[in-house]
């Protein structure tokens, strides 16, 4: 008898739409040879105080399993991944695959002061217990994160698929613009791209999500700028920055990020600001009330990027190509 080895994808609460359109994805690219990918069956158990279980109501014995979580907050969603990942383990999966479009905690990668956690390190400790063998993400926080793994990091980023978004948006006098100096390298490879300048940010926080003065240097006077960014949490740095390089005389302001976050008040404060359109992917789903305007919300898809190396990782052909920043 031979072994039939397979793939099996797998959805956990948080990114069951986003696992749907990276199927939508494989589909679109499957040979004629490979069989039709489907999202496999499972369900999640909740006990009256809160705690849950997850558990695969179909076979993984021998599979390489794909599970699709951002790990937003709350931490449940971190928790339920981590329940899926022991269960396929505990189930003879062959291989075990964490498909994480946004890398939740990443913000927590070093001591900043004393007597705090590295909550990035943690987390990727954790993930390698449960029994994980490979992480997939998009656009960390900080890029040496990937180090805190023992095991293999697939790191993409959403500059796939924004630049050529804004390239066919035939922007007249474009600038790209870094809200802050951490921001930079990335500002200066999108401008390197579309090749326009760059304007560079520079911010003082008081605390936490206040930042307390912004300055910015570089060519602003009659542009149309975009700020560049990793993720927006409240939106108020970002919000900030466009009111300044409004009053420094820029032409418009828009503003592309890989997750949106948008905790708080923030769809209010975009709504609010200057900015004339915010880009932002769906590695973390959209999920306003009735009563809040996403006018100037455009979410562009990550699941094409991510159904192309999830292919190539099963298949072992080489993904170089779709690690361009």
């Amino acid at each position: 008898m031979t072994k039939e080895h397979r793939i099996a994808l797998f959805a956990c609460s948080a990114s069951r739409d986003f696992a749907l359109r990276v199927i939508d994805g494989l589909n679109a690219i499957r040979s004629s040879s490979e069989p039709e990918y489907r999202l496999g069956l499972s369900e999640l158990s909740r006990f009256s105080d809160g705690e849950f279980q997850p558990a695969y109501t179909e076979s993984v014995r021998g599979a390489t399993v794909f599970i699709f979580q951002s790990t937003f907050p709350s931490a449940d969603n971190l928790m339920e991944l981590l329940l899926m990942i022991d269960a396929a383990k505990r189930a003879s999966a062959d291989k075990v695959i964490a498909v994480m479009p946004y890398f939740g905690w990443a913000r927590q990668d070093r001591k900043d002061r004393p007597r705090v956690s590295i909550g990035a390190k943690l987390v990727a400790n954790l993930l390698r217990t449960a029994g994980a063998g490979r992480i997939m993400t998009c656009d960390l926080h900080a890029d040496q994160i990937q180090g805190f793994f023992d095991i293999p990091v697939d790191h993409v980023y959403a500059s796939k698929v924004f630049i050529p978004y804004i390239r066919e948006m035939n922007i007249e006098n474009l600038s790209i613009a870094a809200p802050d100096m951490g921001g930079a390298k990335r500002a200066n490879a999108y401008a390197k791209d579309l090749r326009c300048p760059v304007v560079i940010c520079h911010k003082s926080r008081e605390k936490a999500n206040v930042v307390s003065s912004i300055t910015a240097i570089g060519e602003i006077e009659g542009r149309n700028i975009i700020i560049v960014d990793d993720m927006i949490d409240t939106a108020g740095t970002l919000c900030k920055a466009a009111d300044v390089l409004m009053e420094k005389g820029a032409a418009s302001v828009r503003a592309c990020a890989t997750h949106g976050i948008l905790s708080g008040k923030a769809l209010e404060n975009i709504a609010a600001s200057a900015l004339k359109e915010v880009l932002i992917t769906d590695t973390i789903p959209l999920r306003p009330r009735p009563d809040q305007d996403t006018s100037k919300i455009t979410v562009i898809s990550m699941a094409g990027v991510f159904a192309s190396i999830i292919r190539k990782v099963y298949y072992y052909e080489p993904i170089s190509t779709e690690f361009i920043f």
